[in-house]
């Protein structure tokens, strides 16, 4: 058996386990240090390094082996912590992700920066507790065997480190899979002997190597519960901390290292989490002995199966269609079938949707160490609260939510909340408050970003904007002006820092959130803080959307954009600069998009006061659609256009209706856009900017 079937288990499962580590530095009280935190950070890397040894990644293994040495001394209380060590520990972390993604890549990690972290361990080891971390290295892959006298202590001591000869019992484990064991073993020692059947297979074995540590290179191949080790003399070693199960197969998950006070949220119920010291009454098993509770399986084959789900809710939609245009429709039990799929192939729908949905903690879990780092750098004491980690959003949505959030994050940190003197001065505690929410609202998640900062300064931003060159006025709402750091290029930064100032990120961010079908909102209060909400879809597989009817084609209107509907009245509609027009809706004057002119529908409705206005909102800005009719709402299944197809301007995505037909999902701002760029083809002698446009206005 190949033993690289395992390495994506084992990278999974060592990422959660770093991921965990970085949490417990960051929580870390460096004068009080809790010792359960300390322990599952070395049980973390103790785990890590027996799975690299099992796999061969040298360097990966001797790296966590000095991390997990100068570990131990901590939890020991013969190293005192500090700031600047607990830094250290987050950058040798940081190194064991460099090296894990190397061997991930079949790349060597980088052996300077391999050097570099040692070097720096040993420093703080023979500084502050005078020893070398490479005492007590692991042994050579196969030591000669050397006797040693069998254990006379009780089975703590022989589990806790004893030498020797060991019988390592496997129970209820295939045929390859034992083979791959003994193999393992034979790394760890001498195998003496080996047999058994399926129930229970015994191996003998020499090894200098502590049960735990046997223990934990086995399960990555099997779990805790099927292995059992005692001493040859008969007594049992010690399970009082079993390692976790990583991997029976690369589809069984292992928990990455949490204390029992704080286990892991999609930890198994039935074993502790990522070496977790189990709590001395032990939980009755939900399932059979060894069953998870868990499985891992690939993203692409969720996707596989949410697009199936799709095309059987697109089947279905026909059938129901087909049905209700039959002349004898009016059978009951083909009506109450119907009924029953449309209800089943829903629930289906949603559940499916649901295994991609994971919770907003994915994200949040990573700003402890972004704030605590740049929080330094700027000289401010920042107190981060996040609320809502529970609130799903799907997966795909999470990974591309995390770089805008990043940018908004350090973006407050800068130029939202003051320096400590400065605030003391105003009278606010000097350590500033940073909050990051999550929360349902209807069909969207609302993601916010908090700060009790200075706010923003209406007059330094407009001041800004004219500087640059934005077509800005006095009378522009707070609203308009809050956006206007978003435009490419603004900054209001008085000078360059590695934090920001450069002008660049901020209308990125806007982009990549409009990229999700979602949008920004900035509220602020001068002297009380800043908040910057970020609207989005809960999925980008099924959309609510509102069918909208043109001549004789159908089109979908995201039903999240979509404000209200009324028909215009003439005295309502006002011609401004060419043929231009606007609608007045209590007291706001909104452009008007024909949607037929824009995208060349024939056969539809001219007249405007025969037309419905759609008034829908985009980019922060307000727009009325102009269609022939409204047909309804209902749920639809987002096909990539650009993909199947190609980019059709002013179309977000497709979609098929109940009859088969292809419907465009219409994207709002590019919808404006290309209607704006088909009017200025028709007037070439016009100028395009604002400011001429003001300019022939006013003429008129």
């Amino acid at each position: 058996m190949d033993i690289t079937d395992f390495y994506d288990t084992f990278f999974e499962e060592a990422e959660e386990l770093l991921a965990d580590m970085e949490r417990y530095l960051l929580e870390l009280d460096v004068d009080e240090p809790d010792v359960e935190q300390l322990n599952a950070i070395f049980r973390a890397a103790h785990s890590i390094k027996g799975g690299a040894g099992t796999f061969g990644f040298d360097i990966l293994q001797r790296t966590t082996h000095l991390f997990e040495n100068l570990l131990d001394h901590t939890r020991k209380g013969e190293l005192k912590l500090r700031r600047d060590i607990v830094d250290t520990f987050l950058e040798t972390k940081d190194m064991l992700s460099d090296q894990l993604d190397a061997y991930r890549n079949s790349d060597e990690p980088d052996q300077e920066a391999f050097e570099r972290i040692c070097q720096t361990l040993q420093r703080i080891a023979l500084e502050e507790i005078g020893q070398d971390l490479e005492d007590g290295a692991p042994p050579a892959p196969k030591p000669e065997p050397e006797p040693e006298p069998e254990p006379t202590g009780g089975p703590e001591e022989a589990g806790s480190g004893g030498s020797g000869k060991r019988i390592v019992s496997l129970l209820n484990v295939g045929e390859k899979d034992r083979q791959l064991l003994v193999e393992e073993l034979g790394q760890l020692g001498e195998v003496v002997s080996h047999e058994g059947d399926e129930a229970c297979y015994e191996v003998t074995l020499l090894s200098t190597d502590s049960n735990d540590d046997i223990e934990a290179v086995m399960c990555f191949i099997v779990d805790a519960d099927q292995v059992k080790i005692r001493d040859a003399g008969g007594e049992p070693s010690s399970q009082a901390e079993p390692q976790p199960a990583v991997a029976k197969t690369q589809a069984e998950p292992a928990q990455a290292a949490a204390s029992p006070a704080e286990p892991v949220a999609a930890a198994s119920a039935s074993k502790p989490a990522g070496g977790a010291k189990p709590s001395k009454s032990k939980p009755a098993k939900a399932k059979g002995a060894g069953e998870s509770t868990s499985i891992r399986v690939s993203v692409d084959k969720v996707d596989q199966i949410i697009n199936l789900v799709g095309e059987l809710i697109i089947t279905q939609s026909m059938l129901d269609q087909t049905v209700s245009e039959m002349e004898n429709a009016a059978d009951s039990a083909l009506q109450n079938g119907m009924s029953l799929l449309q209800r089943n192939a829903r629930d289906l729908q949603e559940s499916v949707m649901s295994i991609r949905m994971i919770p907003m903690d994915f994200v949040f879990s990573r700003f402890p160490r972004v704030v605590r780092e740049t929080a330094g750098k700027l000289g401010k004491d920042i107190e981060l609260v996040t609320e809502g980690e529970s609130t799903e959003l799907d997966k795909s949505l999470t990974e591309r939510i995390i770089d805008p959030l990043t940018h908004l994050v350090r973006n407050s940190l800068d130029h939202g909340i003051e320096a400590p003197d400065v605030r003391e001065a105003a009278g606010k505690p000097r350590t500033g408050k940073l909050v990051l929410s999550a929360k349902h609202q209807g069909g969207n998640i609302i993601i916010e970003v908090i700060d009790d900062g200075a706010g923003l300064n209406r007059d330094k931003l407009l001041a800004k904007a004219r500087e640059s060159g934005l077509p800005v006025s006095d009378t522009m709402s707070d609203d308009e002006v809050w956006q206007l750091i978003f435009a490419p290029g603004f900054s209001t930064a008085k000078e360059v820092t590695d934090v920001s100032g450069r002008g660049v990120g901020m209308d990125v961010v806007k982009r990549n959130i409009q990229g999700m079908g979602g949008h920004v909102q900035i509220m602020s209060t001068p002297g009380e803080g800043t908040t910057i909400r970020i609207v989005l879809p809960l999925t980008l597989a099924i959309l609510d959307g509102m069918s909208i009817k043109v001549g004789n084609e159908m089109f979908i209107l995201p039903l999240s954009a979509v404000l209200e509907s009324l028909q215009p009245a003439k005295e309502d509609l006002y011609a401004m600069a060419g043929d231009d027009v606007v609608l007045k809706v209590r007291d706001e004057y909104l452009p008007v998009v024909a949607v037929h002119e824009a995208l060349d529908v024939p056969q539809a409705k001219t007249e405007l006061t025969e037309t419905i206005a759609v008034i829908v909102q985009g980019e922060g800005r307000r727009y009325a659609l102009l269609v022939d009719d409204l047909v309804g709402q209902q749920q639809v299944v987002v096909k990539n256009l650009e993909t199947n197809y190609r980019k059709v301007p002013g179309v977000s995505a497709a979609t098929i209706l109940g009859d088969g037909s292809v419907a465009l999902i219409l994207d709002i701002t590019g919808l404006h856009r290309l209607s704006r760029a088909k009017k200025e083809k028709r007037r070439p002698e016009q100028h395009t900017t604002l400011e001429a446009l003001t300019e022939k206005e006013l003429e008129i």
